[in-house]
């Protein structure tokens, strides 16, 4: 290791020291983590609630007039992140994004369809076939509004597929 002194940005020195390390011909370089493998400082994965996806459609949000779907959106974000802490969820962002985005027309439907990607990486994390498709979900907001019960029914897949309470630790595949 060699002891050098640093140079600032227009050549002017400066009162820093770094360390240049020495290459030893025929060492191998030392080990790098480039992101595979385990995720480390990254809490565990926990596993998602199951629901009854014609109550999240249509019997909830009537009886709460409306109120229950937003719920459930915040709710789903957040499983998904705690499931798999990979992913980049922002649940109160995708919330907020459904609730006030429609003053633009184009958010809300960008979440949707950014949510249906999000399942469909949940399935892959679990080591199952993607089945979930955002476009789907998508045409599907037009067709009396039936996305909630198709994304909540691909959901359940993932649940499925971990015979586990909810909140309990899984171990993903992917």
């Amino acid at each position: 290791m060699k002891l050098r002194r640093s140079r600032s940005f227009q050549g002017v020195d400066d009162d820093r020291w770094y360390t240049e390390p020495t290459i030893n011909p025929g060492s191998s370089p030392p080990p790098v983590d480039v992101g595979y493998g385990p995720q480390v400082g990254l809490p565990p994965s926990q596993q998602m609630k199951q629901r009854n996806g014609v109550l999240v459609w249509i019997v909830w949000p009537v009886l709460t007039l409306g109120i229950y779907h937003f719920v459930w959106y915040y709710k789903i974000h957040n499983e998904m992140l705690h499931f798999d802490p990979r992913q980049p969820i922002k649940p109160a962002g995708s919330l907020l994004t459904i609730l006030f985005g429609w003053i633009i027309i184009v958010p809300p439907f960008v979440s949707y369809f950014n949510t249906g990607n999000r399942i469909a990486a949940c399935q892959r994390a679990a080591g199952l076939p993607v089945t979930a498709n955002p476009w789907i979900g998508f045409v599907l907001l037009f067709i009396f509004g039936l996305t909630p019960l198709y994304y909540q029914f691909e959901l359940n897949k993932v649940v499925q597929r971990y015979a586990v309470a909810p909140g309990a630790p899984v171990t993903l595949v992917a």
